[in-house]
């Protein structure tokens, strides 16, 4: 038995962009949160921010689209690395300074390995691991990206 294939991410036409972009409040260098959630686990994957050009390519082509606050460019998740968020919904908290990106993570979303970037914790006063890693992030990313993880 095969597994089942991706449904199409979602995308929506111009004026409806336009209307989320609009509802938007940016802040002062031109950025909102943008948080990734499993869409049918309701799995918190990671945190990571978003401009006005990332949120447009995110909805015009599906494919989940971050903007690197270190590089100032974008990034489109899975690019490097071939693990992909293939967007569901996009959704806007009441002050219109964060996103929700509901998406369908194929792989895993940490650059760690782990499926989920929020993968440690407070345990006997420590912090640690609570999730292996799933990938090889030098085989994800190459060397530079296998650092960065809290323990």
């Amino acid at each position: 038995m095969q597994p089942a294939a991706t449904p199409p991410a979602v995308t929506l036409p111009p004026e409806a962009r336009a209307r989320f972009l609009e509802a938007l409040h940016f802040d002062a260098r031109g950025l909102v949160a943008a948080v990734a959630q499993q869409h049918d686990t309701g799995e918190v994957l990671m945190l990571a921010w978003m401009n006005r050009e990332a949120v447009e390519e995110t909805l015009a082509t599906g494919r989940v689209t971050y903007f690197s606050r270190s590089r100032g460019t974008l990034w489109r998740k899975g690019d490097t690395s071939g693990q992909v968020q293939h967007l569901r919904e996009l959704r806007l908290d009441c002050d219109g300074d964060a996103v929700l990106a509901l998406v369908d993570q194929v792989g895993v979303a940490c650059h760690t390995g782990r499926r989920s970037c929020f993968s440690w914790a407070l345990r006997d006063g420590e912090v640690a691991a609570i999730a292996p890693p799933l990938e090889n992030p030098a085989a994800l990313y190459g060397q530079d990206h296998a650092h960065g993880h809290p323990a």
